[in-house]
């Protein structure tokens, strides 16, 4: 009976390491660009963390530029959030909305927060000037903030 107790009790920890890794390890090849046209090149968008970088368990707020083509600033664009961790199936702890044009083409991000470390997508609905696209942003959030 010890012996059958101590398989099951190492089997476990086996599984659950194996788990964890599988779950913590992103893609090798997974795109980290902060930069890059919307899915169907409809438009330029760049995600700016916040200067200090975030850090886990705390709000702050992100910055969306977003241009044509061409790189003219876009304006008055509709842009919905959404976002979360892939691996863990799960979103963000919190609602992140882009919240207000602060410049042409810039827009703020208000209310994000990663509850921990690893992979985080972003994804962004954006209308304007009646042109629909999306756009997705692979974020590795580490201790000291975003993997560059």
């Amino acid at each position: 009976m010890m012996f059958h107790r101590f398989s099951l009790t190492a089997l476990m920890a086996l599984a659950s390491a194996v788990s964890m890794t599988a779950c913590g390890t992103p893609p090798k090849d997974l795109d980290l660009s902060l930069q890059h046209a919307s899915v169907q090149q409809r438009f330029m968008v760049r995600m700016e963390p916040p200067a200090s970088g975030p850090a886990i368990n705390q709000m702050h707020a992100w910055q969306v530029r977003l241009s044509s083509p061409d790189g003219t600033p876009v304006s008055q664009a509709r842009i919905a959030f959404d976002g979360g961790m892939p691996q863990h199936g799960h979103g963000f702890p919190t609602q992140p909305r882009v919240t207000r044009e602060i410049e042409p083409g810039v827009y703020a991000l208000d209310g994000v927060k990663f509850s921990m470390t690893g992979w985080w997508d972003m994804r962004l609905a954006i209308q304007a000037g009646g042109v629909a696209d999306t756009a997705v942003f692979n974020v590795i959030v580490e201790p000291g903030g975003v993997k560059r």
